[in-house]
């Protein structure tokens, strides 16, 4: 059996990453979703276990005290972080891991498994991240300040990435990934 490999989905937040990774699941039944770990709380629709394990600040930290995070890092005064176990043994078991996270992870990432595939998904434009983010119903406008801020920062690291994929039209988009 060859081995698996690990693939990196990130981008701003906003720009979509959560659609398209669905979608690509949804197409391909090889494909495995890693589950990140997150102290925010859920957003309407999202489950404990299947979008993300929700969890408290404390557990968080022992989890990253026993290094069993692959990555992790506050994001937008949330912690986030990708539990190493499952992955590598998805991985050793000859699956595709696709992982969703944000670009400061995906940096982590590439220095502790660089064989990794890493794809930016960017917005069409930053009036559209925007719009999505407010569509979504759930940040503040200070907080939809500090995303786009923080959106315009992650861009600096795109060389990082073996891909780009502008996240226009979903349907495109997933065709590309």
């Amino acid at each position: 059996m060859s081995r698996g490999f690990l693939l990196v989905i990130s981008g701003p937040s906003g720009c979509g990453k959560g659609t398209i990774c669905k979608k690509i699941l949804e197409r391909n039944e090889k494909l495995v979703f890693s589950v990140s770990a997150t102290t925010r709380m859920p957003r309407r629709g999202e489950i404990d276990g299947v979008n993300y394990f929700f969890i408290n600040e404390e557990r968080f930290n022992k989890m990253v005290e026993k290094d069993e995070f692959l990555e992790y890092a506050n994001v937008h005064g949330n912690l986030y972080g990708t539990p190493k176990k499952f992955v590598l043994e998805q991985i050793e078991k000859g699956e595709i891991v696709i992982l969703e996270i944000d670009v400061q992870g995906a940096l982590q990432v590439k220095e502790s498994y660089p064989e990794a595939v890493f794809i930016f998904l960017l917005p069409p434009s930053m009036s559209e991240l925007k719009n999505r983010i407010k569509k979504r119903g759930t940040e503040t406008d200070k907080d939809i300040d500090i995303r786009l801020k923080n959106a315009f920062e992650e861009l600096k690291f795109i060389d990082e990435y073996d891909y780009i994929v502008i996240n226009d039209k979903i349907e495109e988009a997933v065709r590309k990934n």
